[in-house]
């Protein structure tokens, strides 16, 4: 039988994924609502995403034990280069799959397919830019817990 705390980490990376997503179109909704331009409330609500994003996936996802404001801020840096680099390629990739053909109508949005498979990809990249270069375990912590886990079974 699988052990649902092996997959721990993947769970948790999906469960606060959607926490993040509705934090995004909530606060979106919100400034929009409020007469805020689209540009702003779009921004806003990016910023206010990769901020959930960064705490959720520090503390509870992969669990970082990086501790004190220059260790925390290396991280909060590198996760927002990751994040805007994912943002980019989203920015590219989703006109460029609509002209090269992924145009179809989902939801009544034209090109909703290649958004899909952009998000598809910008997740999965985003989970193993985090967990390798983000926030990535010493190798002594990690044969700790390495340990402690087979010892478990």
């Amino acid at each position: 039988m699988v052990k649902l705390s092996k997959y721990h980490e993947q769970i948790a990376y999906i469960f606060f994924g959607i926490i993040t997503t509705l934090v995004s179109w909530g606060v979106y909704t919100l400034f929009i609502n409020l007469g805020v331009r689209i540009e702003i409330s779009n921004t806003i609500s990016w910023i206010a995403a990769v901020t959930v994003a960064f705490f959720t996936n520090k503390w509870w996802v992969f669990k970082s034990s990086a501790e004190g404001f220059k260790a925390v801020f290396k991280e909060g840096l590198a996760f927002l280069e990751s994040r805007i680099l994912t943002g980019v390629l989203e920015l590219v990739l989703v006109p460029l799959l609509v002209r090269i053909g992924f145009d179809g109508l989902i939801f009544s949005t034209i090109g909703f397919d290649a958004r899909i498979i952009v998000s598809v990809l910008v997740v999965i990249g985003n989970y193993f830019i985090s967990k390798f270069w983000v926030f990535k375990k010493d190798s002594k912590a990690e044969n700790k817990m390495i340990s402690e886990e087979l010892n478990d079974e």
